[in-house]
C-alpha cells in the first residue's frame, strides 16, 4: 500500500465501523462513508447498498497525469478492500465547480440502472451516466420530513429532478402531486421512481417546464405544501435566461407564496455554499430555518446544504 495513503486507509475503514454500526441500527442502506475527511485524499465516497460511489474533488493536486492516475488507483484499491467489494463495484466520477447545461453532463461509461431503498421506498439509480445518481443523501432527512407533513395536502414539487420528494409525500397520504422540471429525461425518471412505489394514479401528475416561466403564469394553484430544491446555476439551452439560485431565490419564493392555499408552507432548499437567504424581500412572517435538523449524521460538512420552511399567510 502507498504509504502516503495509510491515513485514508485507517480512517476509512474507523469510519465503516462506526457508521455501519449506526445506519444497521437506524436502517439506513444508502449513505456517506468518507466526505474529505483527510487532507490530500479529497474524495467523496457514498454507498448506495452494494454499490460504492466515489467523487474526486477539483483541486490543485500537482501530479502529473501518470502519477495521478496512480494515486486514484491506489484509492480504489484501498476501498475495494476495505469495503469488500468488487472493483465493477465501484463507480469513480470527477466533481469540479459546474454550471448550466454541464451539470448533468453524460460520462463515458454507461449502463447499469439499479434499485435502492431508503425509508422503506424504493428508488432508480445509475451510478455510471451522469454525475449525480439520482438520489442526493444529504436530503434523507429533509425527504422524511417532508412525507411526515404531507398528509391530505396537494403538494407542488419545483426544481424536480427526479421525484424522490414527490415519492416521499405521496407515501406521506398527499392527497395529490404534481411534479415539475425543465428535463424530460428526469421528469420520466421520476414517474418511474413513483410507479416503482405504486404512486401512479392521476392524482400524481408531472409537467415539463422551465419553473422560471411556469411561476409567472402557473396552470395550477392553491397547494397546501411547496417543495423548492433549485440548482444552484442553470444557463440550460431550454430555458430562457438564466438561474441564479442567491440573486432569484426571493421572486421564485415570492412567485410560489402566491399559489399557497392559506395556511400553506414552502420547504426551499439550496446546495451553493456561500447562500445568503434574504430574508427581508420574502413575503412571509415566519420563516424557520431547519438546517441543522435537516443535515444527516454522515454528512461532516454542516453546510452541504441549506434549508428553510416558510409559511404562507
Amino acid at each position: 500500500m502507498n504509504a502516503k495513503l495509510e491515513p485514508f486507509h485507517n480512517r476509512l475503514a474507523k469510519n465503516r465501523k462506526h457508521l455501519g454500526k449506526w445506519a444497521r441500527r437506524v436502517g439506513v442502506q444508502c449513505y456517506r462513508l468518507y466526505d474529505n475527511d483527510i487532507p490530500g485524499t479529497p474524495l467523496a465516497i457514498d454507498l448506495y447498498e452494494n454499490l460504492v460511489h466515489v467523487s474526486e474533488y477539483e483541486r490543485n493536486h500537482g501530479m502529473e497525469e501518470a502519477e495521478h492516475a496512480q494515486w486514484l488507483a491506489d484509492c480504489l484499491e484501498i476501498i475495494s478492500a476495505v469495503l469488500e467489494v468488487h472493483t465493477d463495484s465501484i463507480y469513480l466520477k470527477f466533481r469540479q465547480r459546474q454550471k448550466g447545461s454541464q451539470q448533468y453532463n453524460r460520462f463515458a461509461r454507461q449502463g447499469g440502472e439499479f434499485i435502492v431503498r431508503e425509508n422503506s421506498l424504493k428508488f432508480i439509480i445509475n451510478p455510471s451516466d451522469y454525475l449525480d445518481v439520482g438520489l442526493f443523501l444529504d436530503h434523507r432527512i429533509t425527504r422524511q420530513m417532508v412525507r411526515e407533513n404531507a398528509e391530505g395536502k396537494k403538494v407542488l414539487n419545483l426544481f424536480a429532478y427526479t421525484g424522490s420528494f414527490s415519492v416521499y409525500a405521496a407515501a406521506g397520504g398527499a392527497s395529490e402531486t404534481l411534479t415539475v422540471d425543465m428535463s424530460n429525461t428526469y421528469l420520466q425518471w421520476a414517474d418511474r421512481n413513483l410507479v416503482l412505489n405504486g404512486f401512479d394514479g392521476e392524482n400524481h401528475k408531472l409537467l415539463q417546464a422551465d419553473v422560471l416561466q411556469w411561476l409567472k403564469d402557473p396552470t395550477d394553484r392553491d397547494f397546501d405544501l411547496i417543495v423548492i430544491d433549485p440548482p444552484t446555476f442553470s444557463n440550460s439551452k431550454r430555458m430562457e435566461g438564466t438561474l441564479d439560485t442567491q440573486r432569484d431565490h426571493v421572486w421564485i419564493i415570492n412567485q410560489a407564496l402566491m399559489i399557497c392555499a392559506p395556511g400553506a408552507e414552502i420547504w426551499f432548499s439550496t446546495n451553493y455554499r456561500k447562500f445568503k437567504l434574504d430574508d427581508s424581500g420574502i413575503k412571509s412572517e415566519n420563516i424557520q430555518d431547519i438546517t441543522k435538523q435537516t443535515i444527516p449524521p454522515d454528512f461532516r460538512n454542516d453546510k452541504v446544504h441549506y434549508c428553510y420552511r416558510i409559511f404562507a399567510r
